[in-house]
This record gives structure tokens, sequence and C-alpha cells, in this order.
């Protein structure tokens, strides 16, 4: 069974910062011993899921959208199996519910490309 497990559900005012963790169980989310990527996305009420940041296990490499850059940090503990996305200056437009996702291959910006999501957790930002 292939699961991937956020947490860090909150509600933050404007400003204020969160961390979100995001955890693999079940499998090694790899293939011929390359980990595969780790993508955040959000979806918002009535909006389309949107990526935020993906990173690569082995070489670290991050992607973020122009909108977080600077401002949203993403990591990854491989020993742990966990990525976290640690959210800083929230505005009340980052309120949305978050995803963690994973696929084979390389990076993507397209959530229609990732293979496995968590549930989501919820995170509102009062103005």
């Amino acid at each position: 069974q292939v699961q991937l497990v956020e947490s860090g559900v909150g509600l933050v005012q404007a400003g204020g910062s969160l961390r979100l963790s995001c955890a693999a169980f079940g499998r090694t989310f790899s293939t011929y011993g390359i980990l595969w990527p780790i993508g955040w996305f959000r979806q918002a009420p009535a909006k389309e899921r949107e990526f935020v940041v993906t990173i690569t296990w082995n070489s670290g490499n991050t992607y973020y959208t122009d909108s977080v850059k600077g401002r949203f940090t993403i990591s990854r503990d491989n020993a742990k199996n966990t990525v976290y996305l640690q959210m800083n200056s929230l505005k009340p437009e980052g309120t949305a519910v978050y995803y963690c996702a994973a696929k084979r291959g390389s990076y993507s910006t397209d959530p229609s490309e990732y293979d496995y999501w968590g549930q989501g957790t919820q995170v509102t930002v009062s103005s």
C-alpha cells in the first residue's frame, strides 16, 4: 500500500509561518536507485490545483512557483522518507488545501503527471 501523509494543518494570521510535512509509507519511491521527485501543490476553493514547489531527492534541486519564492522553503530527510514545506510570510491568498505528490522520472510542475497523492491538509491564512 503506497501512502503519502501530510501533516501541519493550521490557521495562521497573515505574515505568520507554518511547516507542513509529507511522509511516505509503503514503498521506496525510486526507480533504479533514483528517488522520485516530490511536489507540493495547493487548491483553493473554486480554483484548479496549482504547483507550488518540487524537490528532487537525489540532488536536492528545488523549483518554486514565482509567487512563493523567497517565502517558502522545501527540504527533505531521506532517512525519514519525509519532505517538509516551511512557509513564511503567509498571505491570505495562500489559503488552500495543500497536497504532496510523488512521480516517476524527472520533476514536473503539472499535477496530472504525478502518480501518488496525499490526502491534503488545510491551510487557512486570515487577514
